[in-house]
Parts: C-alpha cells; sequence; structure tokens
C-alpha cells in the first residue's frame, strides 16, 4: 500500500561507473534522489515548497539492496513511492533495468520533518503537502 507513486528514468552515464565498469554503489543515492525531486514535482510539492514552509526532511534511516549491477548506457527505471507521512515519511525506491526489466536495487528511507531554523524535530506534515496528497490511495502519477 502507498499513498502516490511515480516513475523515473535515467540512462546510465560514464562517469558514473567504478573500476569495475558497473556503476559505483554511491551513485544509486543520486538516482534516487533525483526521482524523489520528480515526484515532489509532480505532486506539486517541491523543495523550494518546503524551504517556504520552514522545513527540511533529511534522511534519518535508510535501508538498501544491491541486487545485480547497472553499467554503461543502461537504461533504469526508478519507482518512487511515498508509503506515510506522519509522524515520518516513509518512501520505497525500486529501480529495473529498462531492457530487461529485471529489479537491480531497492530501497526504503525515513524522513523527519525539521524546522530550518530550529533543527527541531516535527511530527505533522506542512499543510500544503497534506493537500497536494490529500485522497491519492495507491495513485500512480
Amino acid at each position: 500500500m502507498f499513498i502516490v507513486s511515480s516513475k523515473y528514468e535515467v540512462t546510465v552515464s560514464f562517469e558514473d561507473l567504478d573500476l569495475m565498469e558497473v556503476v559505483w554503489h554511491g551513485n544509486y543515492f543520486h538516482y534516487l534522489e533525483r526521482a524523489r525531486c520528480d515526484l515532489f514535482t509532480k505532486i506539486n510539492y517541491t523543495y523550494i515548497d518546503m524551504k517556504h514552509d520552514g522545513i527540511s526532511y533529511p534522511i534519518a534511516k535508510m535501508k538498501v539492496k544491491y541486487i545485480r549491477p547497472a553499467t554503461f548506457n543502461d537504461n533504469l527505471i526508478i519507482e518512487t513511492s511515498i508509503l506515510s507521512i506522519e509522524p515520518t515519511m516513509n518512501l520505497r525506491y525500486k529501480i529495473f533495468n529498462k531492457k530487461t526489466n529485471e529489479k537491480i536495487f531497492e530501497a526504503e528511507t525515513m524522513q523527519i520533518a525539521v524546522d530550518i531554523n530550529s533543527y527541531k524535530s516535527k511530527y505533522t506534515a506542512p499543510e500544503k503537502l497534506l493537500k497536494a496528497l490529500n485522497g491519492r490511495k495507491n495513485e500512480e502519477i
């Protein structure tokens, strides 16, 4: 079960590779960030909106599983889902090789709303985010 889910595509570039000619493990986090930004844009609640609301959502916990490597020029589909938003925002990510449809990576993040001035945790989501997600259940955008 999820609130909303979206897909984002990325092509593996040469700079993403390590000496073994596969995507360096740390670059998957860049892919997740791009996909998360894309999802927030699609629901009309961007990082700029968060800043205007005086909050950020830093990652407090992350769980990852590397399944198969990605290589140069692979097209990857990143499926990002918001599972819950209060008291913490929980997201799930799955990365698939577009050509083979094989799942190659999965992750989950727990993110906590934090006041950007006091750095104190908040346990409720901003009103604009709640409105953006209102009425959505298992919706793919």
